[in-house]
């Protein structure tokens, strides 16, 4: 193993780069913006010289570097193909080739949900485990799943679609998947605020929530936090959807631990407590010990999953 790494997260804003030793310790991050006009063109090439740029102001040698790790913010194939990144402007090519021509350096690449999976179990809230599984709550929702340290991708490059699980008949409103019913719309932080409208308009009982214009899913666990029934009700519906997919997903890869982040994993444990009273209610018995705890890494996971995939 070399001594450093780098860990290069796309997002569709901006992309975070850092600056790693091999053994797990971030010793340096930056970012750039990303620059998706005429389909993402130039997002290797600013990629590229940021890394470039940082190996020459701190005299770091190819010699001494690992490589670069990726994250996409779609699916990869096992061979480092992007199957397209509509966030990005990006059709179908080999991004680890491609930026391995451009900076000399070994590339990994993979899904950024699925390498943020890898961060927690390597420096996060899974640390000390082989096999995790991590759902991201954010504006949408993601997922990574990790059996004997290996992200398990898929076929297709879509193992842990975890918002994508049907949980819903009849929702009549789509995905941005183009589905229906998905966990993302009860769950994510767009979500559970389009639900609570939903019951807001139907609600005839006193309730903090009108207070907020507009209203967030923070503010809905803040009031759920100091009472408020109808939040309560919200928090419990989502923590329920959550403990049952949850469930689904633990009787088939059977994890030591489930890694709860994103934006809506700040609530803490009034959110994780509720997970565990609907997993435990639905789960096989052999798997009802399984923990299920907050994330550690926040933003950062995905640069460090990057930089794990390099092992």
């Amino acid at each position: 193993m070399k001594q450093y790494g780098f860990g290069v997260d796309i997002g569709g804003t901006t992309v975070k780069i850092g600056l790693f030793d091999m053994g797990g310790a971030l010793l340096e991050k930056w970012e750039i913006p990303t620059r998706t006009q005429n389909n993402g063109a130039s997002i290797l090439d600013d990629i590229t010289a940021a890394v470039m740029g940082k190996m020459e102001e701190k005299g770091i040698k190819k010699e001494d570097v690992q490589g670069i790790g990726v994250g996409v913010p779609g699916p990869v194939g096992a061979d480092g193909t992007v199957m397209g990144c509509v966030n990005l402007g990006w059709g179908t090519f080999n991004v680890e080739a491609e930026l391995y021509q451009k900076t000399g350096l070994p590339v990994k690449a993979g899904n950024d949900a699925n390498v943020a999976a890898l961060g927690e179990m390597w420096q996060g809230g899974g640390k000390g485990h082989q096999d995790v599984v991590m759902v991201t709550l954010g504006t949408g929702v993601g997922g990574g799943i990790v059996i004997g340290g290996k992200i398990v991708a898929g076929a297709h490059g879509a193992g842990g679609e975890i918002g994508h699980i049907h949980v819903k008949d009849g929702e009549p409103e789509a995905c941005g998947c183009g589905k229906h019913g998905c966990l993302e719309q009860y769950t994510s932080a767009n979500g559970i605020v389009r639900c609570a409208l939903r019951k807001l308009a139907k609600e005839t009982r006193e309730t903090t929530l009108r207070n907020f214009d507009p209203l967030t899913s923070k503010d809905i666990y803040d009031e759920a936090k100091k009472g408020d029934i109808v939040a309560l009700e919200l928090v419990d519906e989502t923590c329920k959807m959550l403990g049952e997919s949850i469930a689904v997903i633990c009787n088939v890869v059977d994890p030591e631990v489930v890694v709860i982040g994103g934006g809506v994993s700040r609530a803490g444990t009034i959110l994780t407590d509720g997970i565990k009273k609907y997993f435990v209610k639905n789960t096989f018995r052999a798997c009802e010990g399984t923990d299920i705890t907050l994330a550690l890494l926040g933003n950062d996971a995905g640069m460090y999953g990057c930089v794990r995939q390099l092992f």
